[in-house]
């Protein structure tokens, strides 16, 4: 993956880190979008010619443009577009679920991807073909108690990566997605302390699966959902 370009959103979380790290170890040349550029700078350092920090509200699509924008500036085109960011939140039942909650998760899981989508679909087109891999939920493929926004908000994201497959692939565009269960970060192992994070996925494996998808190796990978789920 010499050279090539890769956008990621989300980027100072604990999967954009890991992907950030697999992807410069395949020699790839990085876009960093989050909403802090300083919280970019403190992880990662000061950027240089072969990586770009973007700050970039997700949920305002001029934001997203402004940044698509930024990247083209600084490289010419856009191989790879890893929709990384996303939220989770759980509790109450589908009749008790409030508005902020409801639109909270659709915005930062579904909208996100839709933002991005229309900021950098346009340029890949216009270079030729690329990569698009997404970030779902294993639960998202059927109804769970409790949890019904997030799951809703998550499987909007496995029918988006379908879609955009369907009208994107004879167009020289890849698009699939993860379905990760719970992954193995500090904050995870502090809001379970009774679960066994061995049975968790490293966000290094998902950032690998994700690289793959990325890559020429999974050209004839169209509308995928792939399930990664560790131990668990």
């Amino acid at each position: 993956m010499a050279d090539t370009v890769v956008v990621i959103t989300g980027a100072s979380g604990n999967l954009g880190r890991a992907l950030a790290a697999a992807f410069a170890s395949r020699n790839a040349q990085l876009v960093l979008v989050d909403r802090q550029r300083d919280r970019l700078d403190a992880i990662y350092g000061a950027e240089d010619a072969r990586r770009l920090h973007v700050a970039a509200d997700l949920m305002n699509a001029d934001a997203v443009e402004a940044a698509a924008k930024a990247a083209m500036d600084r490289f010419g085109r856009v191989d790879v577009l890893c929709n990384i960011a996303g939220g989770f939140r759980m509790g109450p039942p589908v009749h008790e679920t409030s508005d902020a909650d409801w639109n909270f998760l659709f915005d930062i899981n579904a909208r996100t991807v839709l933002h991005a989508a229309r900021a950098f679909v346009p340029r890949m087109l216009a270079g030729g073909g690329g990569k698009i891999v997404n970030v779902g939920a294993f639960s998202a493929q059927k109804g769970v108690a409790d949890m019904a926004a997030y799951v809703a908000s998550k499987s909007a994201v496995i029918r988006l990566t379908e879609s955009m497959s369907a009208e994107l692939r004879e167009k020289n565009v890849n698009v699939n997605c993860v379905l990760p269960t719970t992954l193995d970060t500090p904050e995870n192992r502090k809001a379970m302390p009774e679960s066994d994070p061995k049975k968790w996925v490293a966000p290094e494996d998902l950032a690998n699966v994700i690289a793959f998808l990325a890559s020429d190796a999974a050209r004839a990978i169209h509308g995928a959902a792939i399930p990664v789920t560790g131990l668990s």
